[in-house]
């Protein structure tokens, strides 16, 4: 009997894919934050993330080999990034909030390094499973 990667890791791989690239999002909210008219984005987890369970149970790619990967579908680039309502509008149009690119930068980084943990922990329980410990 085979072990599948989607069922032995569940979530966590999609997770932490999801939770990289909202790291370059925030990143490049912070380093536009001096551009007139820039618009801060951000990433909506729960709704990345639910795409991508349904986009699993519902899209097959043919394969020509039993060794190909079906395509993910998490992070395709359609309707991830939201756009954010300062709370305080700047003169020129931007808006970007340091201080809030700041703690949601350091939010997804706490919860990516959580992410990581556990799929961490799900390789280090497989492995043992292969070893038979």
């Amino acid at each position: 009997m085979g072990i599948g990667f989607e069922q032995a890791l569940g979530i966590h791989d999609d997770a932490l894919r999801f939770r990289s690239q909202r790291a370059g999002v925030l990143a490049n909210n912070l380093a536009n934050m001096d551009t007139p008219n820039y618009k801060a984005r951000d990433m909506d987890f729960k709704a990345a993330m639910a795409r991508a369970n349904e986009a699993s149970s519902t899209i097959q790619l043919k394969t020509t080999h039993n060794g190909h990967h079906q395509a993910d579908g998490l992070l395709d680039g359609a309707g991830d990034e939201l756009y954010r309502v300062p709370t305080q509008p700047s003169i020129d149009g931007n808006t970007v909030e340091e201080h809030v690119e700041h703690a949601k930068h350091m939010e997804n980084a706490l919860q990516f390094q959580a992410t990581f943990t556990f799929l961490n922990s799900k390789f280090k329980g497989l492995t043992s499973a292969l070893r038979g410990e």
